[in-house]
């Protein structure tokens, strides 16, 4: 491989580490081409980029960031799976596919910057989703006023029931 070949892949690894709110190294070595295949098309709907590199080549690509150190996990055969946009979707991808594929380990994780052991990810699988997050937080800020608007309205109805009735006391 030129070194022009390589400065574009450290160029490439160095910008999903910097753009990444979650990654993970795994082995997978002992796993098929199919099985690879489905684990590639798994990460692919949740919108992670799964992606096979040398391992030198992504330690230079870390030392080029302001990352935790990751060199003792790269060894043997790693893959890395880069999520932008939700950090815990690649653990609940892992979850179900090791469920059936018991060769594919996770050896670490890069969570928000901090760094996790891979047995963690399973922890990190039972974390609700970003829209999930987003759900509850919207619905934690309109109970209060869901409430005050009843409380309102009931007060309104008494009130007009009040003034109706002495309408009709006086008539």
């Amino acid at each position: 491989m030129s070194n022009k070949i390589k400065e574009d892949i450290v160029d490439y690894i160095e910008n999903n580490l910097k753009l990444s709110k979650g990654i993970y190294f795994a082995n997978y070595s002992g796993l098929n081409v199919a099985q690879m295949t489905d684990l590639r098309n798994q990460f692919r709907e949740e919108d992670v980029k799964f992606k096979i590199s040398k391992n030198t080549l992504t330690k230079i690509a870390l030392r080029n960031t302001d990352l935790v150190s990751v060199d003792d996990i790269l060894v043997g055969q790693v893959a890395i799976a880069y999520s932008f946009e939700d950090a815990s979707a690649p653990a609940r991808v892992i979850k179900k596919f090791v469920k059936q594929n018991q060769n594919f380990q996770v050896l670490g994780i890069i969570f928000e910057g901090k760094r996790f052991d891979g047995v963690e990810f399973d922890k990190i699988a039972s974390l609700p989703s970003r829209e999930e997050l987003y759900g509850k937080l919207l619905s934690g800020l309109s109970q209060p006023m869901s409430n005050l608007a009843s409380t309102l309205n009931g007060a309104m109805s008494k009130l007009a029931g009040t003034l109706e009735s002495l309408k009709l006391k006086k008539s």
